[in-house]
């Protein structure tokens, strides 16, 4: 995927506490940029927060997270880490990611949520509000770019 394809991206820096004895992001880290790339994004898109969710009863789980390393990032680098709702089923969301370090690809992904019902811990459907934010929401972006 291409970077011009993200709807947003959030950046950070490498902490040294992120860093293993290679010196390089220790690879259970880049799950942790993903949920918090994920975070600003639905943040920026003003959707129920997981508190707002967590007190409604419905929220969204994760369902499934898949990464694939291309090259390491070190101590200090500043990472970009883009998001894209790739897919909205009946009770999911697939969400691609991307990290960069500049123009070089390190890290890519798909985190899959399912939108449930807390209490039974049973699937629920997207709410249509949800739908027609984040589909405008990825509209915008690719107006944008």
């Amino acid at each position: 995927m291409a970077q011009s394809d993200f709807s947003f991206f959030h950046e950070l820096r490498v902490r040294w506490s992120e860093v293993d004895m290679q010196a390089i992001v220790f690879n259970g880290n880049y799950l942790n940029y993903f949920d918090v790339a994920f975070t600003e994004y639905w943040r920026a898109t003003a959707l129920p927060d997981v508190i707002a969710q967590s007190k409604a009863g419905l929220e969204l789980f994760a369902r499934k997270a898949v990464i694939e390393y291309h090259a390491p990032a070190r101590f200090d680098d500043v990472l970009s880490i883009g998001v894209r709702c790739a897919e909205l089923g009946r009770s999911s969301m697939r969400f691609c990611l991307e990290i960069y370090a500049g123009d070089q690809l390190l890290v890519s992904g798909e985190m899959m949520y399912v939108h449930a019902d807390s209490r039974i811990r049973k699937s629920e459907p997207v709410p249509e509000s949800w739908r027609e934010i984040l589909l405008a929401f990825e509209r915008q972006a690719a107006i944008k770019t």
